[in-house]
């Protein structure tokens, strides 16, 4: 790729990391307000108290596929900005529920921000497209170095806003998520992607493989598992969060910082993940995460004071990061150019399905069996994807070894 292609793919990370930070946003306040607010829509019965975050997480699977079709047929920066009307509708109705005191139009409203959110997960894909091999892992991180922002400016802006429109509470903040979406979508404008983007290496022109091909491969398998655990141990774990830590006694204000150093600890490492994945290697870095994940699980497990529950969400938003972007690294050396659309797409599909199943059974978790529970599930499934990663390790071994 020329300089001045180099530089474009620099500024197309640097915008999308804007956008991410703003449209970003969205996630943490339906993250961190959702489980709370579902819980103050209901009556006696919390058991489905985290359903809207599964509903906001179901959003994002359902949307994987049709988001990635939409942009390949008008556009990535066309698409992408329609994304941001999706989540500023969500916003709308979930306040709309609120204010009507309807928990399911509530949860309709947190699928709708789900769907927005399913654009925003196309950014990282966006960014890494527009890129020489050399700068795709620190494309991916730039963008969610966005996150960094997003994890400062959505939880505050929860709490500065969800009792705007007292005695209905939580309202505002997903008012808010509708002025978040308006900015994320003025920053979008300033993209300059093409319909299909140009040729980024020598595998582009060669015609795509069957779907099944792809998706069959080890290296895609292995990472396809370890991005999905990554992200649904995260999101397991989170949603519950909050639920345990007002039910330990503490206030939904310190439960949402918690989300806050959360959420900023998924993003911040992104400032070097990149680096480190170009000097020891993505499944190094994947393996780190999942050990960070355990030792999150370990905290968690040793007792229930604030410190403790926010070291634990610090360590797995560190885990996610590693784990997450390793894993997707990974992904995008599975793939042909001409294959992109359908693979991203049907990545996000399982991925965000996968997630969604762990939101909603958190909530069922946390209430028949306590906080405990939901760290004891990190260390078989953390310890399953290590296991996938070393057998990997050896096969590339032996292969070398043969050629």
């Amino acid at each position: 790729m020329t300089d001045t292609g180099h530089r474009e793919a620099k500024r197309t990370a640097l915008i999308l990391a804007a956008a991410q930070a703003v449209a970003g946003s969205s996630a943490p306040i339906a993250i961190s307000m959702g489980g709370l607010a579902g819980s103050y829509l209901l009556g006696a019965d919390k058991s489905l108290a985290t359903a809207p975050v599964t509903g906001f997480n179901i959003g994002v699977a359902i949307a994987a596929l049709p988001a990635a079709l939409l942009m390949r047929a008008i556009g990535r920066r066309n698409g992408l900005v329609s994304g941001t009307g999706a989540t500023a509708l969500g916003g709308a109705i979930a306040a709309l529920g609120l204010f009507q005191a309807n928990f399911w139009l509530f949860a309709l409203g947190m699928l709708f921000i789900g769907g927005g959110n399913a654009f925003v997960q196309q950014y990282r894909f966006a960014a890494v497209d527009n890129a020489p091999s050399t700068f795709k892992p620190r494309a991916i991180a730039w963008v969610l170095m966005g996150g960094v922002f997003a994890a400062i400016i959505g939880p505050q802006a929860a709490i500065h806003t969800r009792e705007l429109f007292a005695p209905v509470m939580f309202a505002g903040a997903f008012v808010s998520v509708v002025g978040l979406a308006a900015v994320g979508a003025l920053v979008l404008s300033f993209l300059r992607l093409p319909k299909d983007m140009p040729a980024a290496g020598p595998e582009d022109d060669e015609p795509a493989r069957p779907l099944a091909e792809i998706l069959s491969r080890p290296r895609f398998l292995v990472a396809l598992l370890c991005g999905v655990s990554s992200f649904a141990l995260m999101s397991f774990v989170m949603t519950g969060a909050p639920l345990a830590i007002v039910g330990c006694g503490f206030s939904p204000d310190e439960a949402t910082l918690g989300i806050s150093w959360h959420v900023l600890a998924m993003f911040a490492p992104s400032f070097v993940t990149g680096r480190l994945i170009t000097r020891f290697g993505k499944e190094r870095i994947v393996a780190t995460g999942l050990l960070l994940l355990i030792g999150c699980g370990l905290v968690a497990l040793s007792g229930i004071a604030l410190w403790q529950f926010w070291l634990a969400l610090i360590l797995l938003g560190i885990g996610w990061n590693f784990g997450f972007i390793g894993a997707t690294a990974m992904v995008a050396d599975c793939y042909r150019s001409s294959e992109r659309n359908k693979v991203q797409g049907v990545h996000d599909l399982i991925l965000f399905s996968t997630v969604a199943f762990s939101s909603l059974m958190s909530g069922r978790v946390y209430n028949a069996f306590g906080w405990e529970m939901l760290n004891w599930v990190i260390f078989p499934v953390a310890g399953a994807c290590l296991v996938m990663l070393g057998l990997l390790a050896i096969r590339r071994r032996r292969r070398a070894r043969v050629a």
